[in-house]
């Protein structure tokens, strides 16, 4: 199986947010899924990421001895793409030109260049399709993983 979905920070930071009970099952729902049919991969960004949210953002923070951990297991459980300064440079131009946030940009931007099709993400349009990559909000009523992998 070939990769085919590159999963925003998001995803994994709403698998431990409490205060989002639909998002939080939505979200377990989702990782379990493709983990199971190994169509996902994350990058060290949405790892860097994730420990700042799950330690400052959602409601019961875990603590950086927890966060720690998680980020070690995340990084054996998943494929990681590393960010290269061709990716920063290709971030830098979508921002620009698509009118992104930086980190957001770095998310396409690494999907675009890694040629993966689809970015699973609440922070974008969804349905939207930018140079060729498709944004999904996997948190809408009618998602369902399995009709994103093969």
């Amino acid at each position: 199986m070939i990769a085919r979905i590159l999963l925003d920070t998001n995803v994994m930071v709403y698998a431990y947010d409490r205060s989002e009970p639909a998002k939080q099952a939505q979200a377990l729902q989702v990782l379990n899924d493709l983990a199971v049919s190994r169509a996902a991969l994350i990058s060290v960004q949405v790892l860097v990421e994730f420990y700042n949210a799950v330690t400052r953002r959602i409601a019961a923070p875990l603590t950086s001895e927890q966060a720690y951990e998680r980020i070690k297991n995340l990084a054996m459980a998943w494929p990681v793409l590393e960010i290269t300064p061709l990716i920063a440079i290709e971030a830098a131009r979508g921002a620009s030109q698509h009118q992104m946030r930086i980190w957001d940009a770095q998310i396409w931007a690494t999907a675009r260049l890694n040629q993966i099709p689809v970015v699973l993400s609440e922070d974008f349009s969804d349905g939207a399709v930018i140079e060729g990559i498709r944004i999904v909000n996997p948190f809408t009523v009618s998602f369902q993983a399995r009709d994103w992998v093969r």
